[in-house]
């Protein structure tokens, strides 16, 4: 694959689940820190596979760690180079200022999404494709889906604060990145599911210092201790998904 030109910048792929501490915070540190400027694409892990596909290509990614390790098999990042960043669970919020909902059991948390008026998650969302293969083991996939209302990809709570939706599914760190929402908390034991990420260069930019740098940045202790500030938790770095 041909390597990429030194353009003076890093192109970085990101997954929704960081784009907060990212934006907010880590991206200028970097830029501070090393001089260069990154630019940013975020998008559901699912999109920017699709994008990568198509021969559009980052220099480093921030994906599903799963995601990652398969396309290190194919050859497009380079695995040898990953390293683990974060995670964080799926969970649920509601308008600021409104009554919380009951979720501290998988009982209760049923009974919370069968009563809501429609439930806002995402249609290509790690969140929500597991939320909607959760709907059918608890059994009422029909009954929320009927009233659902399913978003292409972006922030799920901008639904309930545009009144589509009186509850919002996603993950805690995307439901945290939106003003005017409560997250009221993760799902309970039972249907609890956790999703790690990681930082890898691509193979087009496999060696360029300023690709190792920002993932390395992106991993380093300094990093990791503001990830807790944005819904986010401490990697693992096994990369399984908990549900």
């Amino acid at each position: 694959m041909r390597k990429m030109p030194n353009h003076g910048h890093v192109k970085l792929f990101s997954t929704l689940a960081v784009r907060s501490a990212l934006e907010h915070r880590l991206l200028e540190e970097f830029t501070e820190a090393t001089g260069t400027a990154v630019r940013a694409v975020f998008d559901p892990t699912s999109a920017l596979r699709k994008r990568m596909a198509s021969g559009e290509y980052p220099d480093v990614l921030i994906a599903i760690t799963d995601d990652v390790r398969q396309l290190a098999a194919q050859g497009v990042v380079d695995g040898a180079a990953r390293l683990p960043l974060a995670s964080t669970g799926v969970g649920l919020a509601v308008r600021a200022r409104t009554p919380h909902p009951r979720i501290a059991t998988v009982g209760e948390l049923v009974r919370t999404l069968r009563d809501a008026r429609s439930v806002a998650y995402s249609r290509t969302g790690a969140s929500g494709i597991y939320f909607a293969r959760l709907l059918a083991e608890l059994g009422v996939a029909e009954e929320v889906n009927a009233r659902a209302t399913v978003v292409e990809k972006g922030f799920t709570a901008d639904a309930v604060l545009d009144g589509r939706a009186d509850l919002a599914i996603q993950q805690v760190s995307e439901l945290m990145a939106v003003c005017g929402v409560d997250v009221v908390g993760p799902f309970p034991a039972g249907a609890d599911h956790d999703t790690e990420f990681s930082a890898v260069p691509s193979m087009a930019a496999a060696g360029l210092p300023p690709a190792l740098e920002l993932v390395r940045f992106l991993a380093s202790e300094q990093a990791r201790s503001t990830y807790g500030a944005f819904g986010l938790k401490a990697a693992t770095g096994n990369g399984a998904r908990a549900s």
